[in-house]
């Protein structure tokens, strides 16, 4: 019998410790793992079109997503997040192309990079190499680190803003 839709979706989400062996396995089998992280609060064409990017890279794409309390911590806003972690990652785990998503609270990803070396650690175009949290554990591991652009026009904030200009 196979594993219903929903189950499937929700085992993508699961811990530092699980994902740490899942990845050992993926790289073992010839998998090329693909890192990012982000907030992903209001999911837009921008975030679309980045996430698939990321995933183009490699052939496995893991997401680390900033819990709420640290996306308080990056002053996005009084508001921010709109969307709770636990809405954001099923959000996250539903899109085909991902593969597994990880929750985390520190201030940067560092924790969540050294400790599953991912292949490729990718982020988006407001960033450059030297600014990429990671990118020197991951490039002396042996991995890249790839910058994606951004698609102009798309962000959390501006739909945030427009839906307050509205009212």
């Amino acid at each position: 019998m196979s594993i219903p839709l929903k189950q499937k979706i929700q085992e993508k989400i699961t811990t530092l410790p699980e994902l740490k062996k899942l990845v050992s396995f993926w790289q073992a089998g010839g998998e090329k793992v693909v890192f990012t992280n982000g907030v992903f609060d209001l999911l837009h064409t921008g975030h679309i079109t980045y996430l698939a990017d990321a995933a183009s890279l490699g052939t496995k794409l893991i997401i680390g997503l900033n819990s709420d309390a640290s996306v308080k911590r990056l002053n996005k806003g009084p508001e921010r997040p709109v969307n709770d972690q636990d809405s954001r990652a099923l959000l996250l785990a539903a899109m085909l192309f991902i593969d597994a998503v990880v929750i985390f609270d520190e201030d940067t990803p560092l924790n969540l990079i050294t400790t599953l070396m991912p292949d490729v650690l990718a982020k988006g175009g407001d960033y450059t190499v030297d600014t990429i949290v990671g990118a020197k554990e991951v490039m002396a591991n042996g991995g890249e680190v790839k910058v994606i652009s951004f698609v102009d026009g798309f962000s959390s904030t501006a739909i945030i803003r427009k839906i307050k200009d509205a009212q």
